[in-house]
Parts: structure tokens; sequence; C-alpha cells
């Protein structure tokens, strides 16, 4: 049996390594994207089943716009609430409510998403390229096969990246997004179904509390 070349070795495992990259490129883009988030909301907690922001504070914030070309929808608390609430100054200077924004395209639909997902998808092309060039550089069939299937190994790990990418087109059919109606509609009916509600600020029931 034939001895597997230095050369292949090399690029079987340049190939390998440039994989494990771009995964770690998507990887590291997603946690920054998602700790960018968690630092913008400030406290604020975003309820699926409402569609509604709750503020530190226990007032909700109930959607009021969408911004179509960026991909955001926009809520906004009431105006007589938060203006009237001991934590305005800290929490927003506009006299018309704090207003609270959301991504409505998951992972990787947004706009930024889709650049770092194709720069990994970029990196796998390389991940390929390598180790597929090397089997043209080196003579010994057992070098040969190891870089192919090396290569072969490597798209297929790829896969799922671009399968990923090709389903998540960032346009207005690429997520299902409710309309404004849609949304008001619905926080009525949640908010006719909830029993408890709150009339009172967060930080007067402590200092109650407190007391």
């Amino acid at each position: 049996m034939t001895p597997v070349e230095l050369p292949a070795w090399l690029g079987a495992g340049y190939g390998v390594v440039l994989l494990l990259v771009a995964y770690g490129i998507d990887r590291l883009a997603r946690r920054a994207q998602t700790r960018l988030q968690e630092q913008r909301s400030g406290g604020f907690v975003y309820h699926e089943d409402h569609d509604a922001w709750l503020c530190p504070e226990d007032q909700w914030l109930w959607p009021k716009s969408f911004d179509p070309e960026n991909r955001v929808m926009r809520y906004r608390g009431s105006p007589t609430v938060c203006n009237s609430c001991p934590v305005k100054d800290t929490c927003t200077s506009s006299d018309d409510g704090r207003e609270m924004r959301r991504l409505v395209d998951t992972w990787p639909a947004s706009e930024s998403a889709r650049f770092h997902r194709g720069i990994a998808c970029a990196v796998t092309v390389l991940a390929v390229t390598w180790p597929a060039v090397t089997a043209l550089t080196v003579t010994g069939w057992t070098s040969q096969l190891l870089v192919l299937a090396t290569a072969l190994l490597v798209a297929l790990g790829a896969a799922p990246l671009w399968a990923h990418l090709r389903r998540t087109p960032a346009d207005p059919n690429g997520a299902v997004v409710r309309t404004l109606d849609e949304s008001l509609q619905e926080r009525e009916v949640v908010a006719a179904a909830v029993t408890r509600r709150r009339t009172t600020y967060a930080s007067d029931r402590r200092s109650e509390n407190a007391d």
C-alpha cells in the first residue's frame, strides 16, 4: 500500500480546519447578535404569546408599526403610563412613550446575519477547493483518495450552511409577519383573557413592601 504523502495530509487537514472556521464564524456572529439584542432590551422582556414587551415596571409595550425596509416591528408604551413612571428619567427622554424594536426575521434571514453566513459559506468553498486541488499535486492513489474523500466530507458538512441560507431569503416573503391590525386584534383577545391586571409600577410595589 502506497504511503500517504505529506501534502495530502496537509490538504486534508486544511480542509477540515477551514470547515470548522466557517462554523465558528457563523456561531460567533449569531452569539454577537443575540448579545446585542439583550443589551438593547435593557431589562425589557418580549412575550411572543402577547406579541408585546413587558418593561421592568410591569407595563406593556404593544405593537405600533412595522418597518418593511429594515424588517423591524416597533412597539411603544402608553405615553400616559410612561410619563407617570417613577423611573422615566432613566428609561426614555421621549414624551410619547418608550419604544422597543424587534427583528422579525430569525437567523440567518436578517440582512446582517446573511452577510456573516455568506462569509462562512465562502470559507467552505475554500475548504472544499483546497483538498480537491491537492489531489492534482499528489501522485499516489492513497493520497488522492484521502484528499478527495476529505473534499467530499467537507462538502457534506458545509451543506447545512448553504441549505439554511437558501431557505431563508431576506425579502418580505421570507418570514411570516402579522399586520398591525392582526396584532392589535390578537392583543385585544389576550387582554380580555388576562385575569390579573397590573395597575401599579414594580418600583412602587417594592417601596411598599420595604415599608
